[in-house]
């Protein structure tokens, strides 16, 4: 949740310009667009809610990170997609997983780790991207009428205090963006990827992860066929 880098190795993204008018306000990115159109999704809605979730600010505003954790709380940003997971190994000796997001999108382990096979998985930025849009789908499906108030369920499914801020947060984001209003539920490509099965005991990362630091990520790019 700058001068637009590339990430070799599992998460290699597009050097791209910064699509942001002279106001400073921003463009939903082409990678995020895909994503939330595969499934349903209106793309600002996917998008401002990876910004609420991950932002960190950087050299051209603020942008959605995706070496981003928090647990019980307390977010926690790192330079590469190899230090969040080695960190991560060490949060899920000591927190429940239902204590413990990850990612873009802030994908709760606990409660949505079956979208994912592994934690070195659920990191992958396009990966974390399609098991949020899935999320904000269901609770769209639940109950027709807002996205708001999918984004709501999205935090909170429960509702409440919690879900209003949280649309609050939401309506805030979309303010800083150039897409018109939200609109009615788009009809899916895709209704979403199948769930993965619950295997959350970590493959080994990838080797050549290690060649990331350096570089900056901000947007994903198209996933290789």
């Amino acid at each position: 949740m700058a001068t637009r880098g590339v990430l070799t190795g599992a998460a290699l993204l597009l050097l791209v310009s910064a699509n942001c008018c002279s106001s400073g306000m921003q463009t939903v990115p082409d990678g995020y667009t895909k994503v939330a159109r595969q499934h349903g999704v209106p793309p600002e809605a996917l998008y401002s809610v990876a910004l609420q979730e991950s932002s960190r600010t950087l050299p051209q505003g603020v942008r959605p990170w995706p070496w981003t954790l928090n647990v019980a709380g307390k977010g926690y940003r790192y330079k590469t997609r190899l230090e969040t997971w080695q960190a991560l190994q060490v949060f899920m000796k000591t927190h429940s997983l239902k204590r413990i997001d990850v990612g873009i999108a802030q994908v709760n382990l606990g409660w949505n780790g079956d979208h994912f096979t592994s934690t070195w998985e659920a990191l992958d930025p396009y990966t974390n991207l399609n098991a949020a849009a899935v999320i904000l789908r269901e609770c769209w499906d639940r109950k027709p009428g807002s996205w708001l108030d999918a984004a709501g369920c999205y935090h909170h499914p429960a509702g409440g205090q919690a879900a209003a801020r949280y649309r609050s947060f939401i309506r805030t984001k979309l303010a800083m963006l150039q897409s018109p209003p939200l609109q009615p539920a788009p009809t899916p490509v895709d209704k979403g990827l199948a769930s993965a099965p619950v295997q959350l005991a970590d493959n080994a990362p990838d080797p050549t992860a290690t060649s990331n630091t350096g570089f900056v990520w901000i947007e994903p790019r198209s996933p290789r066929p």
